[in-house]
């Protein structure tokens, strides 16, 4: 086999690998590049593969760094396979065509108010392009060998980053190889711990925080501090919070800040993102990849008032503090939060919580670095709020946690390549491995190409 690395190299975002062998071609994860404009401008360029020569399409999980640009694959032509878990398949149904009316109504925005130099802006794909991948998926349970295409068997480890996330073990022309996808924290708050590792020939393994450790601090209990700090000053609080996965631990978290009186009783909460709630009730129906009772689920399910329509969502911006507003996305790269931002970023008394990875080039990386203006809709908003950081929420494993998983191989894989993470966190996990487990291992470029039959340097 040959792999081709057609994203996350250099990023945490567009994953894509080309996995080749035998006349047979697929790609494990297909998703949309996001943060630096040089990133995103590669989702409206041609595919360096031709999607009408692959067999197959394998994804991890549903994050849109690692799904959402399926609707663009099926597009330019692709017809084979999209294979993935069972609950990745129910929250691609949701977040797939999410993701095409928000660009639809980010470019009839753009068009109405005359902020974008394209004439007219465009969509990079529709809700409708959504639903037509949504015809080519399929699903396959973990621990679950299946032929992928003829000549390449797959299967699907947990891997505790989200619903329905995994690790997938690919067999084909005498070589195993493992993806670790997005890999989940063995203590996570809300999913079961990542599937030991097995064994492999070749390793592909994230490293978004390789060059970090999280912090030893209680989430519950920081969220709770900033809440009742911001309230009292008659704040809004806005949180950035990926729909799918963040946002129902954020929900969660607030329960039970709830239930304990730790945060005022009548505090208004809102989830301003539909597909949220939908999501919500797919953990309700995948109740064995999580740690949630039945009761901690209910509970989550009703801690915040539902934002439905665009209306509602443009009175919460008419509003006075205090109050709380969960909404897409967790990089604040477009929907609803945007319009949030734009509201309540100038006023003192507010804040912004960030709760997760901020890519380099996204509003989010740009106010966790201390921006003192954001750019949104073609024009600068002062940034004046308290801009705060739980990292502790991750749902990825830091530096120590993938080292961790790592010592679980049965046997040293002969090559480990190290992607989805920004370079100096690609680069010191490389050194740790090496120094550490004293693997043979290096950080692939954009378009790199390793034949993967020998144990020979990288190609």
């Amino acid at each position: 086999m040959d792999l081709q690395f057609l994203g996350a190299t250099g990023t945490v975002t567009g994953s894509k690998y080309l996995v080749s062998g035998q006349g047979r071609r697929l790609l494990v994860d297909c998703g949309l590049f996001q943060g630096y404009k040089q990133l995103r401008l590669r989702n409206w360029v041609d595919p360096p593969v031709d999607p009408r020569s692959l067999d197959a399409v394998l994804l991890t999980h549903a994050h849109l760094d690692h799904s959402g640009y399926l609707p663009l694959l099926v597009k330019h032509g692709f017809r084979g396979r999209i294979v993935c878990t069972p609950a990745t398949l129910d929250l691609c149904r949701i977040m797939l065509p999410d993701s095409g009316r928000i660009q639809e109504e980010d470019a009839e925005h753009a068009n109405r108010h005359g902020h974008s130099r394209h004439s007219p802006a465009l969509p990079l794909y529709t809700e409708a392009d959504a639903f037509r991948a949504l015809e080519l998926l399929e699903s396959r349970g973990f621990h679950e060998d299946f032929e992928a295409c003829p000549g390449m068997t797959a299967c699907f480890l947990r891997a505790g980053h989200l619903l329905g996330s995994a690790m997938i073990r690919l067999r084909g022309g005498g070589t195993t190889v493992l993806f670790s996808g997005d890999l989940g924290r063995p203590q996570d708050l809300l999913m079961q711990p990542p599937d030991p590792p097995g064994s492999a020939d070749v390793l592909v393994v994230e490293s978004t925080y390789g060059n970090r450790r999280h912090e030893q601090t209680d989430p519950i209990a920081q969220l709770g501090s900033i809440v009742r700090s911001v309230a009292a000053r008659g704040g809004v609080i806005v949180v950035p919070a990926f729909t799918v996965g963040r946002t129902q631990l954020l929900l969660h978290c607030l329960a039970r800040l709830k239930a304990s009186a730790a945060i005022p009783a009548g505090l208004p909460i809102y989830l301003n993102s539909p597909m949220a709630v939908d999501a919500t009730a797919i953990y309700r129906r995948h109740a064995g990849e999580h740690r949630l009772s039945p009761e901690q689920c209910q509970a989550m399910c009703g801690v915040a008032t539902l934002v439905n329509t665009v209306e509602q969502s443009k009175d919460l911006n008419r509003r006075k503090g205090p109050m709380l507003i969960i909404a897409g996305s967790g990089m604040a790269t477009g929907g609803r939060v945007v319009h949030h931002l734009k509201a309540f970023a100038p006023d003192p008394a507010n804040a912004i919580v960030l709760t997760g990875f901020q890519a380099g080039g996204t509003r989010g990386a740009a106010l966790q670095n201390g921006a003192d203006s954001i750019k949104i809709h073609g024009e600068y908003v002062a940034v004046r709020a308290e801009v705060l950081s739980l990292s502790n929420l991750s749902a990825h494993a830091d530096g120590d946690e993938i080292l961790r998983w790592l010592r679980g191989f049965e046997a040293a894989p002969r090559r480990t390549f190290i992607t989805h993470g920004e370079p100096d966190a690609a680069d010191s996990l490389r050194r740790r491995i090496e120094e550490e487990l004293r693997w043979q291992c290096s950080v692939p470029d954009y378009l790199e190409r390793a034949e993967l039959g020998h144990a020979s340097a990288p190609a």
